[in-house]
């Protein structure tokens, strides 16, 4: 990964001038790289990692593992596709190990998160089996710290 691709991972926000100087170009230059990643599809968005318990505590992640069937010819592409249609649905990744695909929901209830899994999920084609994880708490995401990093006081035995 190149340096202004780094750096943008880390702050997005940093301006094409700011850019350029830490990476030794010209602001025109940096701008035209970044359009040139945007179009070719190498940046695909840009988000904000904000504290989502400070926000708000009306909500419920979790990460579904689902053993699956994969189809002829297109593998786990259509499954996923299938999923990802869904706006509960934040991230799709096809893994190693026990399970083929996990997801990630954000819902607003334990339920919603149960309803997902047993209307939509176990009902595609190709689901074989599905196991659900609850997010209890959340330390870091996307390489921020979402914790304060305060000395823990408890009583060491």
């Amino acid at each position: 990964m190149d340096k202004l691709l780094k750096l943008l991972r880390t702050n997005a926000r940093l301006s094409n001038a700011e850019l350029a100087v830490m990476i030794g170009s010209t602001e025109d230059e940096v701008a035209r790289q970044i359009k040139e990643y945007e179009r070719t599809g190498v940046i695909k968005g840009y988000s904000t990692v904000f504290d989502e318990e400070i926000v708000s505590k009306d909500y419920v992640r979790a990460i579904i593992e689902l053993k699956v069937t994969p189809k002829a010819q297109v593998g786990y592409d259509d499954i996923a596709r299938h999923i990802a249609q869904y706006p509960e649905v934040e991230n799709i990744y096809l893994v190693s190990g026990g399970y083929d695909l996990s997801v990630t929901l954000r819902c607003r209830s334990l339920k919603e998160v149960s309803d997902y899994v047993a209307q939509r999920l176990a009902t595609i084609d190709g689901v074989v089996s599905t196991t659900t994880h609850f997010f209890l708490q959340k330390y870091k995401e996307s390489g921020i710290m979402l914790i304060s990093e305060e000395a823990d006081e408890r009583i060491m035995q």
